[in-house]
């Protein structure tokens, strides 16, 4: 069983940095498809960046282009979401995702997703 643990959130100022880890652990593969989402209050999951680990094909969000990095380290089964000049829109609950099977990758679909962690919470003040 695949289990992805989040970490790294926190409460920043506007325009500070955060960076999140997840890492995996559990019988993982050597491809596969990553992503974080973030889910604020009242509002429907988002998916904000997206990796292929084999290809490094990335997608990132409109939302947080220019802005959010995400990254793998494979030595250590972990990815990231370097997230930098945070906005108090950026607050929500974010997600890391592991899927092994997919159709499409990069992927901001839910559905794409067989795995998902419990979540770190990002609260940017203004």
């Amino acid at each position: 069983q695949v289990q992805p643990v989040e970490s790294g959130g926190g409460s920043v100022q506007a325009g500070g940095s955060l960076r999140l880890s997840c890492v995996v652990s559990g019988n993982t593969y050597s491809r596969y498809c990553m992503a974080w989402f973030r889910q604020a209050p009242g509002k429907e999951r988002e998916g904000v960046a997206s990796r292929h680990t084999g290809t490094g094909n990335t997608y990132i969000s409109d939302s947080v282009k220019g802005r959010f990095t995400i990254s793998q380290d494979n030595r250590k089964n972990t990815m990231y979401l370097q997230m930098n000049s945070l906005k108090p829109e950026d607050t929500a609950m974010y997600y890391c995702a592991i899927a092994h099977a997919w159709t499409y990758c990069p992927s901001a679909r839910v559905q794409e997703y067989q795995y998902w962690g419990q979540g770190t919470q990002v609260t940017v003040s203004s």
